[in-house]
């Protein structure tokens, strides 16, 4: 029952893409048929010169060919004037041509009007996912699906889709016409048909196994190849290239190994195929030519019926190709289906626009990832509206988790306590709201391979050089960005690998900083400049947004001495919570930092 729930799922995901080109398909259709009908004439007119009006026989044609050939004087007349034949030899190719002509264009350009719709559908889903899925799934398996498996798709519905209508006209009217010259003749020319078709479908499982294995560590290759890529700075830093060489190398072949696999199996199929067919063709060439001997066939006759066979035989072999590209697809659908059919980021039924300006409130958190042990354990704390919160803890403590349940980038179950803002619960506030209201810069910082005004102003693209800046001064970055040469207009390399982990924190902080939101929210992203640009930007960031709700996640204590409450977390709790000046003597792990930190302790 699921499966088949699933498969109408994937069929309705199908339509869905076709929408915009199914109009290209039906043209393209239309056109496939008229040239195989024009495939199915030239026969009949060879065949009429040749027993007809050369050999002087009655023939059996349509009432209307008939009326017109005596119209014109006979086939006695046309035997004297053979060029009128070849005239409509001619006539019939060009219909031929146009047609194929017009196939190829409508078919064209419905097979790009559904790619393009199948990667904006496709884009425009993978945008709206929760952070959770992305962080399970791994970008170069994703980038493979939006590219190569649509590819698939598109070869699929284009060329082995569209070609079916034809196949089934050529096979219906090749029997018929074959039927119509030599019923045993025709019996003998189907009878491997059924072998033919049986054995295409005994491999179909193999194939598509086959290209799943493939289509899959296609995907970790390419995830492979895009983490090196991306992350070229540590490899070069560690001297890991000979390692990564090699790792990628193994998977590389592993990866040849099964398409070496996969081709003995396709050349398997396609040898037996061609076997199959030859033999069927052997059979009609050596009973046509007994039966022309004994009178049984017209020579006419014989070479029509060669005619078709050929062209019966096409659709027979194709059928092989497309049960190929058929396994091909369908694991593409799979893949792609698996991204469609992944539950985008919704908002309760009763979600509002609530106002974003009061209190924070962690009502006793429980949180965890997925398959991994709990996380944070009671969170429970207010911070007051327009005040400053510092957040202090070791590394896995849960500081970062918590400033992402805050912005739904993770969603809290009930039964997991709650967080609220101004006594509204956050999954009762709609996620875009929220989001907009919140400015956050990440423990590592993300910057867009533009330029550094473009990635200052990204939530604002029309915003003034000037308010640049200010948010640039404010992060302690104008100076730095000025001594460039193109100054604001320097290109920022692929996730900022141009410019230093302190400038990279500051350029993120500045794109926050362009912002007029009511909770501001910097984890960690301090941690590559010095102590007193450090306190440069607190200071900036106090004057910028002095009645905004800031929250600090630091390891440093300066960072945090100036907060009007900090907690300290350890192993996911809250251990210790009051002001610096309380802290700081309370004989706990924040009196233990800060005398670490400052050297305190050593002066007593």
């Amino acid at each position: 029952m699921k499966e088949k729930t699933e498969q109408k799922a994937k069929l309705s995901l199908l339509l869905r893409f076709l929408r915009g080109s199914k109009r290209y398909f039906a043209l393209g259709i239309l056109a496939a048929t008229v040239t195989a009908l024009a495939d199915m004439i030239n026969p009949q007119i060879i065949r009429a010169a040749v027993d007809c009006a050369i050999g002087g026989q009655e023939g059996e044609f349509p009432q209307f060919v008939m009326d017109w050939v005596n119209s014109i004087g006979g086939f006695a007349y046309l035997g004297q004037n053979l060029w009128i034949m070849a005239l409509a030899v001619v006539v019939v190719a060009a219909f031929q041509v146009l047609s194929q002509y017009a196939f190829r264009v409508f078919n064209t350009k419905g097979a790009e009007t559904l790619v393009k719709t199948m990667r904006d559908g496709l884009y425009s889903h993978i945008a709206r996912l929760p952070f959770s899925w992305h962080m399970g799934n791994r970008t170069g398996d994703i980038i493979q699906r939006c590219t190569s498996d649509i590819d698939t798709m598109k070869n699929f519905l284009s060329e082995q889709l569209t070609s079916i209508f034809r196949i089934v006209i050529v096979i219906v009217l090749s029997a018929i016409f074959m039927l119509s010259m030599d019923p045993m003749l025709t019996l003998i020319a189907w009878i491997p048909m059924p072998i033919i078709v049986g054995y295409s479908f005994v491999f179909h499982k193999k194939i598509r196994d086959g290209f799943t294995d493939c289509d899959e560590n296609e995907g970790k290759l390419s995830a492979m190849a895009q983490e090196n890529l991306t992350g070229v700075r540590v490899v070069r830093a560690f001297g890991l290239e000979r390692a990564e060489v090699d790792k990628f190398k193994k998977q590389n072949d592993f990866y040849t190994g099964l398409w070496e696999k996969m081709g003995k199996i396709l050349s398997s199929f396609w040898a037996t195929a061609d076997i199959l067919s030859g033999l069927q063709v052997l059979l009609i060439v050596v009973f046509g030519a007994v039966f022309c001997v004994k009178g049984q066939l017209l020579p006419g006759e014989y070479i029509a019926f060669i005619s078709y066979n050929s062209m019966l035989i096409w659709p027979i072999r194709q059928l092989g190709r497309m049960i190929a590209e058929m396994s091909k697809a369908g694991v593409s659908i799979d893949r792609v289906f698996y991204i469609m059919n992944s539950a985008a980021e919704k908002d309760e039924e009763d979600a509002t626009d609530a106002p974003m300006d009061g209190d924070i409130c962690f009502e006793h958190v429980n949180f965890s990832y997925e398959n991994s042990p709990q996380m944070l354990h009671d969170i429970h704390f207010t911070m007051k509206a327009g005040t400053t919160l510092g957040i202090l803890g070791g590394t896995g403590s849960g500081k970062s988790t918590m400033m992402l349940l805050l912005d739904k980038l993770y969603l809290l179950k009930p039964e997991d306590g709650r967080i609220t803002i101004g006594g509204t619960d956050i999954n009762k506030i709609r996620t875009a709201h929220l989001r907009k209201n919140i400015g956050m810069v990440l423990q590592e910082p993300f910057l867009f391979s533009r330029t550094i005004r473009e990635n200052i102003g990204i939530a604002s693209p029309d915003m003034e050089l000037e308010q640049i800046r200010a948010a640039a001064k404010a992060a302690a970055l104008d100076e730095t960005v000025m001594s460039f040469t193109q100054g604001y207009e320097t290109m920022v390399g692929e996730r900022g690998v141009t410019l230093s982990g302190g400038q990279k924190q500051r350029a993120a902080i500045a794109r926050t900083l362009t912002q007029d939101v009511p909770i501001m929210i910097f984890d960690d992203s301090l941690s590559a400049v010095d102590a007193e640009t450090d306190a440069k930007i607190r200071s900036a960031i106090s004057q910028r947004f002095g009645k905004a709700s800031v929250i600090l996640v630091s390891h440093r204590i300066t960072t945090l001495s100036a907060a009007d409450k900090i907690i300290v977390l350890d192993r996911g709790r809250i251990v210790e919570e009051g002001a610096h000046e309380e802290l700081k003597s309370a004989g706990g792990i924040y009196q233990k930092i800060y005398e670490a930190q400052t050297g305190a302790g050593e002066e007593d």
